[in-house]
Formats: structure tokens, C-alpha cells, sequence
């Protein structure tokens, strides 16, 4: 009795010792299955579509029917090969796909844009880097058959003007079936995709190319505004098209002086929205600005380029929303807006927050 009463005093601390192991594992795997994959369907799931404004009137059928659900984000910049850690990119890409893909089934909205910058290093890519770069891609930011994706070109894709050259151009197109100047027509509202980078105003080959279609196209529009009993002879022949004010979809924003107006959770610090602007670098050139207003009119300019939010007004009547980096690379909480478009009510647009990744690395450092 006395030996085996002995035998179960010592193996006691190795019980604890084990008891211990066993809770410290749990815990650990807990965090870690909340903070890499639970957290962003907690975070996510607060987000909610806004009410159509002045659609009181229509029924839940009319509604469906006549309402796009977009989500619109920007500045993915997926690391590339000279530039990219392993550990960094691997960290980031989980990050926007499990974002993505949780946004997706849980908003389920009709069309995604991505706003440009969608690589980080397209104007430096060889061909294989930049097949693996696509292939990344297209792994990340699957969707099912009912939602549509469209990507705008940027000038991490291409390159800014002076590295931009007509092979990149046509790379990027071929694989996101992406023209400067296209026209996208859902549930009778009007895209415009515009090429940002080719608005240098110098009359280079890309640059001559992109405006003349977004010329031809801004013709086709305002022909079909017009009012039935309105003559023009210049109209005459043209291709009617839904009659409705475009949304000009860039990733460049129209100028401004600065982020020095904008406000919000998801603006610029306060120690960057006094840095005046470069045109041409970090917004298009005020003559390219005001070509886009006075061709195409348009209802919203949707851009990206800053990695943070703004929302002005041009003219003031024609709103402009920056949206502002998805990748956490770039941000501690990257956000993406939630617009409902109708033909012909104005547009009810709502903000969906990430999570803030210094959020988990708090609860990491204590673990």
C-alpha cells in the first residue's frame, strides 16, 4: 500500500504538467482558428446593404429586379517575385481570399470591381512571373456564376505612362477582357472602364487608342439621353443604349489638390492629407479630369490609386469615392464599399470594414 500510495504522488506534477500541455494547445489552436479563418465571417457579417433611396414605392420583386448589388475594392497589389517575401505574400493572400470569399457568401452581391493595381509588380513582370501572378490570382478571387468580376487596369499592372508599352497593355486585357473605353450595361445602368494611365494627354500610341474610344463611346451615351422628339442629325445613326447617366469606373482619381478634405476611419493620417498631389502621378492631370466630366456627365467616378478613402465633389455635383487599399499590407483595417444602383434613383452606397489586424496580434502577444 505504502509503494503504490508513493507511485501516485510522483506521477502527479506529470499529470498537471500534461493537463496543462493539453489546455495550452487548445487555447492556442482556438486563436487560432478565430483570428485566421472565424473572424472574418464575425467581422463581415455586421456589414449590411443600404435601403434604396427613393424606393419605398417599389415591392420586394421590383426591387430584385431592378437593383445591382455591387462591391467595389482597390489596390489588392499581390506581391511578385522580386519584391515579395515568401512569408509576407503568403500572409496577405490569405488574408483578401478568405475576406473575399467570406464577402461573397455571405453578401452575395451581382458584380465585383476591383479598381486597379490588382498586381503589385505587372510593369516589371517576365512572362512566367507574371502567369504565376495570374494564376495566384484566380485562386484568390474565385467566384461562383452568379456574381460577375470586372478589373480596371492600373498602373502597377501596366506601369505608370513612361513604362507603359502596348505588350503590357494587351496582356492585361487578354486576361481580364479589360478596353479602356468599354462599356458594361447591368440592369440598365451604365459602367464606363477607363484606362487612367493612357490619360497623359501626350498623344502616345496607347493613349490615342483608349481616347478615341472613350470619345466614340461618350457620343453613343449622350446621343441616347437625348429625348425622343430631339433632332440631331449626328444621332441619327447611332447605336441607342440604355438612357442613364454612366459611373466611370479608374483607377486614377480625378484632380484634387489633397486628401486634405477627406475624413473617416479609413482616410489618410492626418499627417499625409496636407501632401499636395502630383498630377499625372498621384491624380490625373485637371485637363484629363475635365475631358472625363464633359464627354461622359456621369452620375459617380468610382477610383482607387491613394490606398485610402475620400469622397468629393466635382462641379459640385458629381461625386467622386476613392475606395482605399484591400490589402493589409498597405492598411491595419482595409475596407470596401457596398453600392445599391437603380437606374434611375441616386445611388445608396455603405462601408464594410475588415478587421484590424493589430486586433489579433494583441490577442497573439498574450497568448
Amino acid at each position: 500500500m505504502l509503494s503504490s500510495s508513493s507511485i501516485t504522488v510522483n506521477n502527479l506534477p506529470l499529470k498537471k504538467r500534461l493537463c496543462f500541455l493539453l489546455k495550452l494547445v487548445c487555447f492556442v489552436s482556438s486563436v487560432l482558428i478565430f483570428c485566421e479563418f472565424l473572424i472574418y465571417y464575425v467581422v463581415i457579417f455586421q456589414c449590411r446593404w443600404p435601403e434604396v433611396k427613393g424606393g419605398a414605392h417599389m415591392s420586394k420583386k421590383e426591387t430584385s429586379a431592378s437593383v445591382l448589388k455591387a462591391i467595389i475594392l482597390a489596390d489588392t497589389h499581390l506581391l511578385g517575385e522580386i519584391k515579395g517575401h515568401w512569408l509576407d505574400k503568403l500572409r496577405r493572400e490569405w488574408q483578401m481570399e478568405r475576406s473575399f470569399q467570406t464577402a461573397l457568401w455571405l453578401l452575395q452581391p451581382d458584380i465585383v470591381f476591383i479598381l486597379g493595381d490588382v498586381f503589385d509588380e505587372g510593369k516589371w513582370s517576365l512572362p512566367q512571373a507574371w502567369a504565376d501572378d495570374v494564376r495566384r490570382f484566380r485562386k484568390m478571387f474565385k467566384y461562383p456564376v452568379s456574381t460577375e468580376l470586372v478589373v480596371i487596369v492600373g498602373n502597377h499592372d501596366i506601369g505608370f505612362h513612361y513604362e507603359m508599352t502596348t505588350y503590357k497593355v494587351n496582356r492585361f486585357e487578354k486576361v481580364f477582357n479589360f478596353t479602356s473605353g468599354k462599356l458594361i450595361t447591368r440592369k440598365g445602368i451604365n459602367f464606363v472602364l477607363v484606362n487612367s494611365v493612357a490619360m497623359e494627354g501626350d498623344g502616345c500610341a496607347v493613349c490615342r487608342t483608349s481616347e478615341a474610344k472613350l470619345v466614340a463611346l461618350s457620343h453613343k451615351l449622350n446621343c441616347s439621353q437625348q429625348k425622343p422628339n430631339h433632332s440631331n442629325k449626328r444621332c441619327s445613326d447611332v447605336e441607342k443604349l440604355p438612357a442613364s447617366e454612366p459611373i466611370l469606373l479608374q483607377h486614377y482619381p480625378l484632380y484634387r489638390k489633397s486628401d486634405a478634405e477627406c475624413s473617416g476611419e479609413d482616410s489618410a493620417p492626418p499627417g499625409e492629407k496636407n501632401i499636395p498631389f502630383k498630377e499625372k502621378y498621384d491624380v490625373l492631370s485637371q485637363e484629363a479630369s475635365q475631358k472625363l466630366i464633359w464627354w461622359f456627365h456621369p452620375r459617380l467616378i468610382l477610383s482607387g490609386h491613394t490606398h485610402s478613402a475620400c469622397e468629393v465633389l466635382h462641379g459640385g455635383k458629381i461625386p467622386e469615392i476613392s475606395v482605399p487599399s484591400f490589402s493589409w499590407r498597405n492598411r491595419n483595417n482595409p475596407s470596401f464599399i457596398m453600392p445599391l444602383l437603380v437606374q434611375r434613383l441616386k445611388s445608396s452606397i455603405e462601408w464594410c470594414f475588415t478587421h484590424s489586424q493589430s486586433v489579433c496580434a494583441i490577442v497573439k502577444f498574450y497568448e
